[in-house]
């Protein structure tokens, strides 16, 4: 019988059915940082066990890490002690940890990719809801819990239900000017924040086919955001060349045979599907987002939206969203001021989004009264971009230059907005609150017209920047 790569993957990780209904999965993979991880390690210890197999764990820190200066100890007291636990929980358990001075510190679902960690038909967890970011290599990976992360830790297993599977074609090639993000965010605008409820995303078609990984990885780290509890790309020559070399994937004869292994764990041409949702890849403008949730999102040339305008059980949630970023019903989005311009997080802190963001920025200034800054995603990306002299081209044009972690993604940092600052952000989450202000605003973009925004003080077309 034909399967998918859900199917595959599922079957080839099941222990047991519980009595739950619930499959009793083998995580082949589990990934920690900093916040998430310190009460399921004295839980663990309570319990009067040990870490089943720390060879299948890795560690970092992203989320608190400030990324001005990390210096010892961190000038904020919470960072610096959720860093000490972390540090002595991997000591004591035997589990290995990318900490400030490994060189492959980052945000956990940067370096997991690009250390060769993650791989095609693997189970992955960690206890952040972007893990989903990993299925770009053709795996399957679930955000969890602090409680599933104690539970991974003593028995490297997990209890779950399978999804259904949606599989989501994007048809046609890309026009100048648009990007993954833009595709992530037309995906969503177009299924809701929660149509993916219950559904595992296969994202496939022939935009998809031509990605680059890293592409891919932006795809799939905001299939969360659509409510999909996990999100996938079938691992291809793609993959593989991305995987080669990397420092824990196979090498020699050994990474041949893993090749062979990982591309059978791709779709059956003649798989089926619970649904598929087809989008015309040509259609898609740059996309942005003028409300409080990712799927409040519209084309870079519409105007912003009226509650009336909504399905019945969205008007309320409009109306909250426009009153809250002050925007105006039937109102350009260009042209909106915005306050701050944060290129980075674990959905566009990678070297080609770095790469694309300085293509704008080359030769022009950041406007007056801006406050623009860029956060690699990994000390490794940091040393890339540098290498080709990228920092030199976001300094100059008035950006701060940070040290690699999360930072104004989620604000548990001390990058920070103040007040009712309005931020062109490449992240992945626009809620209230998100980026550490309870008024705070924040508008969606990719990395390229967020460095538009920058340079303009306002939001911009970048298709009209690029040269």
């Amino acid at each position: 019988m034909a399967e998918t790569l859900l199917d595959k993957i599922w079957r080839a990780h099941t222990v047991r059915t519980l009595p739950s209904g619930q499959t009793q999965l083998f995580v082949g993979l589990h990934l920690l940082h900093e916040v998430t991880s310190p009460q399921a390690f004295q839980m663990v210890r309570e319990a009067g066990l040990t870490v089943r197999y720390p060879e299948r764990t890795f560690a970092t820190i992203d989320h608190i890490v400030p990324t001005a200066s990390q210096l010892r100890p961190f000038a904020d007291p919470m960072a610096e002690e959720m860093t000490v636990h972390l540090t002595r929980n991997c000591k004591e358990f035997g589990i290995p940890f990318f900490d400030l001075d490994s060189s492959r510190q980052g945000i956990v679902h940067v370096i997991g990719p690009e250390l060769g960690l993650t791989q095609p038909g693997m189970t992955i967890a960690c206890g952040d809801s972007h893990t989903s970011t990993h299925g770009a290599l053709g795996a399957l990976a679930f955000g969890i819990g602090t409680s599933q992360v104690r539970d991974i830790l003593a028995t490297q297993c997990i209890a779950m239900t399978k999804p259904k599977i949606r599989q989501i074609r994007i048809e046609g090639r890309l026009t100048r000017g648009v990007y993954a993000k833009d595709v992530i965010l037309a995906i969503i605008r177009k299924l809701g924040v929660k149509g993916g409820v219950g559904y595992a995303y296969e994202y496939a078609g022939s935009a998809i086919e031509v990605m680059s990984m890293e592409e891919r990885l932006t795809i799939c780290n905001m299939s969360i955001e659509g409510g999909g509890r996990v999100g996938y790309v079938n691992p291809d020559a793609t993959t593989f060349e991305y995987l080669r070399g990397r420092p824990f994937a196979p090498h020699g004869e050994a990474f041949d045979r893993a090749v062979a292994w990982w591309r059978g764990t791709a779709s059956d041409p003649d798989a089926t599907f619970d649904d598929v949702v087809l989008l015309h890849g040509p259609s898609i403008e740059p996309m942005l987002t003028w409300g409080i949730n990712p799927g409040q999102s519209i084309g870079v040339s519409e105007q912003i939206p009226h509650p009336n305008d909504a399905p019945d059980v969205d008007r309320a949630a409009w109306a909250e969203a426009l009153t809250f970023m002050d925007l105006e019903s039937g109102q350009p989005i260009v042209g909106t001021p915005i306050d701050v311009a944060f290129i980075g997080s674990c959905t566009n802190g990678r070297l080609s989004d770095l790469r694309v963001a300085a293509e704008v920025v080359r030769g022009r200034k950041v406007a007056g009264g801006i406050r623009a800054l860029v956060v690699p995603g990994s000390q490794a990306v940091a040393m890339a971009a540098e290498a080709e002299g990228l920092h030199e081209i976001f300094l100059a044009a008035g950006f701060a230059w940070r040290k690699a972690g999360c930072s104004l993604c989620l604000g548990m940092n001390e990058d920070k907005l103040i007040g009712r600052e309005l931020c062109a952000a490449s992240s992945n989450r626009n809620f209230k609150g998100r980026m550490g202000s309870p008024t705070g605003r924040t508008l969606l973009m990719s990395p390229a017209m967020v460095a538009a925004a920058a340079i303009q003080g306002k939001i911009s077309d970048v298709r009209e920047m690029l040269p």
